[in-house]
C-alpha cells in the first residue's frame, strides 16, 4: 500500500487550444509537494493528469496504488492552474468523488480550492490546504497518521468540516528559506514520454524550473491566493545546482523558468550568469520579467544573455498609459519600448503579454496597443481578456456585474464576464485580428532575409510566404467583422450550464 497518491486536475486534453499547441510541462508544484512529504518518511506516488486522457486514469491510479491519502495538489507555478478554469474544477470534483468511493482521505490544495474551500469540502474533500501547502500538509499528515495530537483547529492554513459546517483556519506564513526545499520529484514523472512529445512536435525537449515563489507587485487584476504579496527567492547557487543536475541527468535542450518574476533581487542575474558559466550549466531558457526591471539596470540584460536566455516575456498589457495606470501596473509605455529595444540589441528575443477589456478601455486604447506591437516588433505575443478572480481589487470593483459564469471554461474562452467595454464575440475576433496582423508582419521580417538570396530558399520559406499572403488577404475582412462587433452593446452573459459554487458547496452523497 502507498501512503499518499499525489495528483492534480489540470488535463491538457481538456484545453483544446493548448492540446493543439502541445507544449506540455509536468506539474512542478505537485512534484515539490511530493518531494517534501517523501523527505518526511512517507511512501508517495504520483498521478500526472497533464497527459492523461480523462479522469478515469486517476481511478486506475487509485486502484493500482491503493493509497491511504489522495492529495489533489495543483501546480501553483503554472498560470493555467491559477486561471481556475471551469473544466478543471469539474475534473477536480470528479477526482474527489473517485477517491472518496475508494475510502481515501482526500486533501486538496490549489488556487481555486483556496478561493472556494467550502465548495471543495461540499464535494467530498476532507481537507483543503489554504495557500502554500507543503508545511500545512506535513502537519496535517502527522495528525492523521498519529504522529501528533494537534487539533485540526490549530493547524494554520487548513479548511475542514466540523459538525458539517466549513471551518477555515487562519493562513500560515509562507516559507522564506526556500533553498531548504528538496528538488522536485522528477523520478515520479514519465520524463521519456514528455521528451518524445517535445521532439516529435517541436524538435527539442523543454523542462520547467522555478527560482522564486510569489510576486511583490500590486497589479490590481492579478489573483494571488497562494503567496499573496510575498516574494521569496532561491539563491543563484541553489538554482544553478538544480540546473546542472537537470542537464547531467535528463539532457534537456531548453528550460522554462515559470516564475512570475525572475531575478528581482539586485545582483541576482549577474551572480547567476557567473555561476552558470563557471559550472558549465548553461541551457537555453525563457523567463518572465517586467519592463521597468529590464530598463532599470542594463547589466541585467547582458547577464540574461550570458546565462542563456533566449526570450524574455514581459507583462506589457497595454499600449495605453491610461489603462496601465488603471491597472496599477507600475510601468510606463516608454519603459516597454525601451525594454524591447535593449533586449533586442543584446540578442534576446521579446514576448509581450497583452490584456484587453479592462474597464474604461476604448477602441483608441486598443489601437495604441496595436501600434506598440508594430513599433516594438516583439518576437511573440500572447493575448488575454481581463478576468476578475476573487481576492483582487478588480474583482471587487466589478463583482456586482458578474453573472452566473465567473470562470472561463478553458484557456481560449476569452469570455467578458462583467459589463466590460465590448462583447465576448468582439474580443474573440480581436484575438483573430491581432494574430493575423502580428504573424504576417513577424514572418515577413524573417522572410526578407532570404528574399535576395534565391539559393537559400527552402520549401518552408514558400509555405511561410503563402501563410503571409493568406493572412494579409483575409485581414481586411477580419477587421470589418471586428468593427461590426464593436457596435453591439455588451448586455452581459447568459447563465452557464455548470454547477454553481453554491451548489458545489452542498455535500454530495457518500457511499455507505
Amino acid at each position: 500500500m502507498t501512503d499518499i497518491l499525489f495528483g492534480q486536475s489540470y488535463y491538457l486534453r481538456f484545453d483544446p487550444k493548448l492540446w493543439e499547441a502541445m507544449q506540455p510541462y509536468p506539474p512542478l508544484g505537485t512534484m515539490y509537494a511530493a518531494s517534501y512529504i517523501r523527505q518526511r518518511g512517507y511512501q508517495v506516488a504520483m498521478f500526472d493528469a497533464m497527459l492523461a486522457e480523462s479522469e478515469q486514469e486517476w481511478a486506475y491510479a487509485l486502484d493500482y496504488y491503493n493509497p491511504t491519502y489522495a492529495v489533489i495538489y495543483e501546480d501553483n507555478f503554472n498560470y493555467l492552474s491559477k486561471m481556475c478554469l471551469l473544466r478543471m474544477r469539474e475534473a477536480a470534483f470528479a477526482m474527489i468523488q473517485m477517491a472518496r468511493e475508494r475510502g481515501c482521505t482526500v486533501i486538496v490544495c490549489g488556487s481555486d480550492a483556496s478561493d472556494h474551500a467550502p465548495a471543495y469540502l461540499g464535494q467530498g474533500a476532507d481537507f483543503v490546504l489554504l495557500g502554500e501547502g507543503e508545511e500545512t500538509l506535513a502537519e496535517l499528515l502527522n495528525v492523521l497518521d498519529g504522529r501528533s495530537d494537534t487539533p485540526f483547529s490549530q493547524i494554520l492554513g487548513l479548511a475542514y468540516k466540523e459538525d458539517n459546517i466549513p471551518r477555515l483556519n487562519p493562513r500560515r506564513s509562507v516559507m522564506r528559506d526556500i533553498d531548504t526545499l528538496p528538488f522536485p520529484a522528477w523520478d515520479l514523472i514519465d520524463v521519456d514520454k514528455y521528451k518524445q512529445i517535445w521532439y516529435e512536435r517541436h524538435g527539442y525537449y523543454s523542462m520547467n524550473m522555478v527560482t522564486t515563489r510569489g510576486c511583490p507587485y500590486h497589479c490590481n487584476w492579478c489573483a494571488k491566493p497562494i503567496w499573496g504579496q510575498r516574494y521569496n527567492s532561491r539563491s543563484p547557487q541553489n538554482v544553478v545546482a538544480e540546473l546542472k543536475w537537470l542537464k547531467e541527468t535528463y539532457q534537456p535542450d531548453h528550460i522554462w523558468f515559470a516564475d512570475d518574476i525572475m531575478g528581482l533581487k539586485p545582483g541576482w542575474w549577474q551572480e547567476f550568469a557567473d555561476l552558470v558559466e563557471q559550472q558549465d550549466a548553461r541551457i537555453p531558457f525563457k523567463c518572465l520579467s517586467r519592463a521597468d526591471l529590464i530598463v532599470r539596470n542594463a547589466d541585467n540584460v547582458h547577464a540574461l544573455r550570458r546565462a542563456g536566455c533566449q526570450i524574455v516575456w514581459i507583462g506589457a498589457e497595454s499600449g495605453s498609459q491610461k489603462i496601465l495606470n488603471a491597472m496599477e501596473k507600475g510601468t510606463t509605455v516608454e519603459q516597454i519600448y525601451e525594454a524591447a529595444r535593449q533586449l533586442h540589441e543584446a540578442g534576446v528575443a521579446v514576448g509581450f503579454f497583452l490584456q484587453f477589456g479592462y474597464p474604461g478601455e476604448t477602441r483608441a486604447d486598443i489601437e495604441k496597443t496595436f501600434q506598440m506591437v508594430r513599433d516594438c516588433q516583439p518576437d511573440d505575443v500572447g493575448m488575454s481578456v481581463s478576468y476578475p478572480l476573487p481576492g483582487t481589487k478588480f474583482y471587487e470593483n466589478v463583482r456586482l456585474q458578474l453573472g452566473e459564469k465567473q470562470n472561463w471554461e478553458d484557456s481560449a474562452d476569452l469570455a467578458m464576464m462583467y459589463q466590460g467595454p465590448f462583447t465576448t464575440a468582439f474580443y474573440r475576433q480581436l484575438h483573430v485580428v491581432l494574430h493575423k496582423e502580428f504573424r504576417a508582419r513577424r514572418d515577413w521580417l524573417a522572410l526578407r532575409r532570404v528574399l535576395t538570396r534565391p539559393g537559400h530558399w527552402r520549401r518552408a520559406h514558400v509555405r511561410m510566404l503563402a501563410a503571409i499572403c493568406y493572412r494579409l488577404v483575409t485581414l481586411p475582412l477580419a477587421r470589418w467583422r471586428l468593427n461590426r462587433l464593436a457596435r453591439i452593446p455588451h448586455k452581459g452573459l447568459a447563465p452557464a450550464p455548470h454547477m454553481s459554487l453554491e451548489e458545489a458547496s452542498q455535500p454530495t452523497p457518500q457511499p455507505e
